[in-house]
């Protein structure tokens, strides 16, 4: 988990909720509504809860902290507490960076351990891709081993032919999670997040098809970082959003592709293109900066866009709420319930 990047209700209960904040827009249409991650995740919490009973047993998610990064350790206390406070067995072991690959694999041969957590960015390269292959598949609650990966930027739902294997993505309102197999295709943990917010915020058309459930939506993520921005970007291409992936080398447009033989998304760089050019097209912006620095340029943004955050800094000003129609300033309570729905399945 990458502590950098952790961080409308569509009826009139959801808008009163006491989990849900409104603040009026100076130019008089309806006002903004401000959805916190305490309010997406509860329907979430509620399946866990359902699975957990199930499968009849308290399962042991190990969380290995391996940096001082004051991010980290809050979204390992947050682990500790929703894991606690939902029936799971959580155990932080915090170790040496140059040890952190042989507790890694002494977490895979423990048969005690059901799902491993690292908290990144533990040095800041590749070596860091290296240590996200290390946990066994069958433990990578985070969703970041190669097989998953690859599966995710090529649009492959299943994990078997006859589709009986399904992805984690398929949503709850067509299947119900099985706990009694381990074949589900794991997303990473903070894309499937902001998906999961998405779909509470009604965005996703859940009638439509597995590729159209998104069309229409025209979307910019700030962020093409390889543990959330650009698998992000392709989950919401693969689902029929146009998207506007932008970073500081520039501006990439991701869909869908067109024709049958073109199952996964297509990328097409957007030469002299800024940031302030997508945003005006975009009905949904979701930006994961690092850094106090950054921030939304709010007069870019669309009238009435959804703006959701996912650094653990604030990379919106207080002021979108003059622009937007939902703000979700936070998502770093989904993630974590995320894990636990993985740690399921995995």
């Amino acid at each position: 988990m990458d502590s950098n990047s952790l961080s409308a209700a569509s009826t009139a209960e959801q808008s009163q909720s006491p989990s849900t904040a409104t603040a009026m827009s100076s130019n008089g249409r309806s006002p903004c509504r401000v959805i916190k991650a305490s309010t997406i995740v509860q329907s979430l919490l509620d399946e866990v809860s359902e699975d957990l009973s199930r499968l009849g047993r308290s399962p042991l998610l190990v969380g290995l902290l391996a940096n001082d990064d004051p991010a980290a350790r809050m979204y390992a206390n947050w682990t500790n507490k929703t894991c606690t406070e939902n029936g799971f067995q959580y155990e932080l072991r915090e170790v040496d960076r140059q040890d952190l690959e042989q507790e890694l694999i002494g977490a895979n041969r423990d048969d005690n351990v059901d799902g491993i957590i690292v908290y990144y960015p533990i040095y800041g390269n590749r070596q860091d891709q290296y240590l996200q292959q290390i946990p066994v598949m069958d433990k990578d609650v985070e969703g970041l081993n190669h097989r998953y990966i690859f599966n995710m930027y090529q649009n492959i739902r299943f994990l078997d032919e006859r589709q009986q294997k399904k992805s984690i993505l398929v949503s709850r309102q067509t299947t119900k999670i099985s706990v009694e197999h381990h074949a589900y295709q794991l997303k990473p943990c903070t894309p499937l997040a902001i998906v999961k917010t998405l779909e509470y915020l009604q965005l996703y058309n859940m009638s439509l098809p597995y590729g159209d459930r998104l069309s229409g939506h025209t979307i910019t993520v700030i962020n093409r970082s390889e543990v959330v921005g650009r698998p992000l970007a392709a989950l919401l291409a693969n689902d029929g959003a146009s998207v506007y992936s932008v970073d500081v080398t520039g501006v990439q447009l991701f869909t869908r592709g067109e024709g049958l033989r073109k199952r996964r998304h297509e990328v097409v760089d957007k030469l002299d293109w800024k940031m302030e050019d997508c945003l005006p097209l975009s009905g949904v912006v979701i930006s994961g900066v690092p850094g106090t620095a950054f921030k939304v340029p709010t007069a870019s943004v669309k009238e009435g866009a959804v703006c959701i955050n996912f650094s653990s800094d604030k990379n919106f000003s207080p002021d979108i709420k003059e622009r937007a129609s939902i703000s979700v300033p936070t998502i770093g309570k989904v993630t974590v319930v995320i894990l636990l729905r993985n740690l399921l399945v995995s």
